[in-house]
Parts: C-alpha cells; sequence; structure tokens
C-alpha cells in the first residue's frame, strides 16, 4: 500500500473518531433536554443517551487527593461515548454527610458536588442527580425520620417518611437548598445549569405499609410541585423500579407490590419522563438464566407499551447490571446480558418509541475496589464490556 493511501486512511480514521465523539449534543451547548411527546429532544432533536451509575462522584469529588477519579471518570466515559451519569446529590447524616442535620450543611462536600458539576459538564456529560435515598445508605428516609423523632414526632416506621408534615418539610428544604445553590467553581445555580438533565425525587421509592400506593401517589404530586415551582428549566423523574400498583401485580416479579405503581406515579403533572430499573438476579432468586432474559423481554416491552401508549412520555432504564456474585457467572456472560438490553433500547429508538437510554450499575474508576458491590465495571480492566458499551453509544449516536 503506498505511503499516500496510508496517510488518506489513517486521515478518514481520525475525522470519524472526531466526527463521532462530537456526534452527541453536550451541556456546553447551553441548552436544557426536554421532550417532546414520548422522546428526550435538544434543541428540537431526538436525543438518545447511553450512560452509568456512580454514586459516588460526591463523595470522592470532596477530598483534594481522590477528586482526580471524577476526572478521569468522566473522561474515560466520553472515550466510549458515554453522555448522561446519574449520582446522589444527598449524604443525610452519618460519616462525611451533606446535610448534617436539617437545614446544616458540609461545605466541603456541596463543594464536592460543584466539582463533579463542573467536570461533567466540561467533558459533555449530562447528570441526573437524586435528592434522598429510600435505603439506609447514605442517611435516606430513615434518617429524616430520625430527625423528626429528635424533636419531639411521634413517628411510627420510616414509612411516615411521606406523610408527616414535619419530614416533608425537611425535604423541601433539602430541594430548595440543592436547587438554588449556586456553584463555587461556575458562579451558575444549579436551577440554571444545563449540564443537569435531570432530578429525581428518590433513589428506588418504596412503601411497604401501605401497598395501595396512595401514600406515595400523594407524596410525589406534592413533591413534583414543589420542585417545579423553584425549578421550571430541568426534566424531573420519580426513581422508581417499575413496579406496577395491585391492579397490575401480576407482571411484577413474583407478583409482588412495593407501595409504587409506574402508570399513576408517572402520571402525575410535573414528572416529565418514566424510569424502570432491572435485577432479575434479585427479584427472581434461584431463577435460571432463561428465566431471567425472558423476564427481562417482558419488563422492558410492558413499560415501552405503557409509556407510549398510556403515560405518552419517554422511558430511561435508569439502572441495570449483571453481578459477578451470582452463580454462572463471567465478563462474557456480563456482555452478553449488556448486548441484549442495548439491542432492545436501540431497536426502540430505530422505530422511534419512547426508550431514550440505558444507565448501567456501576462504573468504578481504577483503585475503588471497596466501593464494588460485584455489579461494578472498571473500564481499564473490562476492555471487552467496554466495547460493547462503546458499540452502543455509536448505535444511538447515529439516531440523533
Amino acid at each position: 500500500m503506498s505511503g499516500k493511501r496510508l496517510i488518506f486512511l489513517a486521515l478518514l480514521v481520525i475525522f470519524q473518531l472526531v466526527k463521532y465523539r462530537h456526534a452527541r449534543a453536550s451541556p456546553d451547548e447551553g441548552s436544557f433536554v426536554g421532550t417532546s411527546g414520548t422522546q428526550f429532544v435538544l434543541n428540537g432533536r431526538p436525543l438518545y443517551l447511553n450512560g452509568f451509575n456512580a454514586y459516588w462522584l460526591m463523595y470522592m469529588a470532596s477530598d483534594p487527593s481522590t477528586n482526580v477519579k471524577v476526572t478521569t471518570t468522566f473522561q474515560q466515559a466520553t472515550e466510549y461515548g458515554m453522555h448522561v451519569a446519574r449520582t446522589w446529590a444527598f449524604s443525610d447524616g452519618g460519616y462525611k454527610p451533606l446535610q448534617s442535620f436539617p437545614g446544616s450543611y458540609n461545605e466541603d462536600m456541596f463543594k464536592g458536588l460543584d466539582f463533579v458539576i463542573s467536570e461533567a459538564g466540561k467533558n459533555g456529560v449530562y447528570l441526573i442527580l437524586s435528592l434522598v435515598n429510600n435505603y439506609n445508605d447514605f442517611g435516606g428516609r430513615k434518617q429524616y425520620v430520625q430527625w423528626a423523632r429528635d424533636r419531639g414526632q411521634t413517628l411510627n416506621n420510616d414509612d411516615d417518611f411521606y406523610t408527616n408534615s414535619v419530614v416533608k418539610g425537611y425535604y423541601k428544604n433539602h430541594v430548595k437548598t440543592v436547587l438554588t445553590r449556586i456553584n463555587s467553581i461556575t458562579g451558575a445555580a444549579y436551577k440554571d445549569d444545563p449540564t443537569i438533565l435531570a432530578w429525581e425525587l428518590m433513589n428506588e421509592p418504596r412503601c411497604q405499609s401501605d401497598l395501595s400506593g396512595n401514600a406515595v401517589q400523594d407524596w410525589i404530586r406534592e413533591m413534583a410541585g414543589h420542585v417545579k415551582s423553584i425549578d421550571k428549566n430541568h426534566l424531573l423523574e420519580v426513581g422508581l423500579e417499575g413496579f406496577y400498583g395491585e391492579s397490575r401485580k401480576q407482571d411484577n416479579p413474583g407478583g409482588y407490590t412495593v407501595g409504587t405503581d409506574f402508570i399513576s406515579n408517572n402520571q402525575i403533572p410535573g414528572v416529565d419522563f418514566a424510569t424502570i430499573h432491572l435485577y432479575p438476579d434479585q427479584w427472581l432468586p434461584g431463577s435460571n438464566n432463561e428465566t431471567q432474559v425472558d423476564f427481562v423481554d417482558k419488563w422492558i416491552q410492558a413499560h415501552i407499551r405503557d409509556s407510549g401508549s398510556v403515560l405518552r412520555k419517554p422511558l430511561m432504564l435508569g439502572e441495570f447490571g449483571k453481578s459477578s456474585k451470582t452463580a454462572g457467572y463471567s465478563v462474557g456472560v456480563r456482555d452478553e446480558y449488556y448486548g441484549h438490553i442495548y439491542d432492545a433500547i436501540y431497536d426502540c429508538a430505530k422505530s422511534g418509541g419512547p426508550l431514550g437510554g440505558g444507565l448501567f450499575w456501576q462504573l468504578l474508576a481504577q483503585g475503588m475496589d471497596n466501593f464494588g458491590d460485584g455489579y461494578q465495571v472498571v473500564l481499564e480492566e473490562s476492555p471487552s464490556t467496554a466495547s460493547v458499551i462503546s458499540l452502543q453509544s455509536q448505535r444511538l449516536s447515529t439516531m440523533t
């Protein structure tokens, strides 16, 4: 092959890489992501997103000795075409809290969140920021209820989070504090920063004491209205796993209900798009791979249909993963599982359907073994998985 031919091919490869790298609109263009019918849109064009969960970003960013892992993670993510990350905008009580107790905030942690948002914007990564946890990790509902008890409230259990006026006041104040925070690096209020794609009311809300769903439904309605009264720029989602209410519990894994309802919860005004999570290894314990794959297909397709024809809103697969702690696990099995889910997202995108992207759980930087939970992906250590992720990013980039 001639020298000129080699040079031509090299330039062609470089051109394609640059074209791919910039094919996706990014936050630094200054426009907020919106919705149009069942599509995510940016500047009037459909937007499809491939990304990841990294709950630890604020925690690592708050320490100058570890904040480089945040920067590195965003840089690596964009190399593989990932342009959205979901992370925590909460840490309530306990060790290294963002909120030490109601209304009292740790400025070092808040500066860590400032850093996360700033670095995401620099690297063209959108953020979905969750505002409280359903679980006890990082405080969650349990901590809010305990704070109220410490101030004289008589509360029966953690589910009173959804109904007690004092607890709801604590949560509303936290929402206002985060949304109106002025970033110490960028100078922009969070509510005015297009780097943030959406707010999430809660990570995986559940209410086992009221399986009718009324408590959660009323809470979502009240809190969605509160968020939108402060910030009309950003999208809002609930943080749901996708479980249906009593009337369709036969569609849930094992037929159980958790006090939420995918349909009614997402029909509330102010909720801009729906989410589902996907953990057949946890939800169908003891099941074989064939059973789990069958459930995955049915779960995704049922929510695509409901989002398109009933809700008429976009859908995001907010969490999915394959645990190394399950029987028969191998990286190859994980790659096949990711590929199967990515195919469902891509096929929906090709047909103009509502499923606008997927976020795997979870991405770690190297040297973070103590954050591993079996689902972690470290890109440098998993080149085959990185390739599967990159292929999905490339396919989705052709849809915009």
